[in-house]
């Protein structure tokens, strides 16, 4: 496996959690008309990571959360080489009238985005849809989207692969940048 060039490690990845849990706090007060849902597969672990913080730094406890898989969302999942497995989603709630905030761990084309939108079209027609995501690689995106809540931003190039990892999965907080990808 290609070593990774460390970005963010250790203290900057839990300042830029908090930070993100401030904007999110300022944005949607109590929570009480908001849901979070991480997209599977890592979008679910930052995710998580705010719905825990935000409940030590704001002592909100009423946050919906969901996961959503979106295996079969995607306009490329036929032309894997490999047939897919779709993951699990967790969604025990509409999202009808609702502020959803989208929780991704990287934002690179925007298909991964796309994808959610329509599968949360099954969960109701939300007021407001939010995107957050840990990274936004800025270049190369396919489709208009872009983050409403970032924690950072790298210039990565087209072959370049941009790797979040988590203390709790990998043993370690941290973002990569990887020659290319792994």
């Amino acid at each position: 496996m290609a070593k990774g060039r460390i970005i963010v490690k250790d203290i900057q990845f839990k300042l830029i959690i908090d930070r993100l849990c401030y904007q999110l706090i300022e944005n949607h007060n109590d929570f009480s008309n908001s849901c979070l849902i991480g997209i599977q597969p890592k979008g679910t672990y930052l995710a998580q990571r705010l719905f825990n913080r935000l409940k030590e730094i704001g002592n909100i406890n009423n946050i919906q959360t969901g996961i959503l898989d979106v295996t079969f969302y995607r306009d490329d999942f036929r032309t894997r080489e490999k047939p897919l497995s779709p993951l699990v989603t967790e969604m025990d709630f509409l999202v009808e009238y609702k502020k959803v905030i989208l929780v991704d761990d990287v934002l690179y084309s925007g298909r991964t985005v796309r994808a959610a939108l329509t599968a949360l079209e099954h969960y109701g027609r939300a007021d407001k849809i939010e995107l957050l995501t840990m990274v936004d690689r800025k270049y190369n995106r396919h489709l208009p989207v872009h983050s409403d809540y970032t924690g950072i931003k790298v210039d990565a190039l087209d072959k370049e692969y941009v790797a979040v990892e988590w203390e709790n999965v990998q043993g370690e907080d941290k973002v990569l940048l990887f020659p290319k990808k792994i």
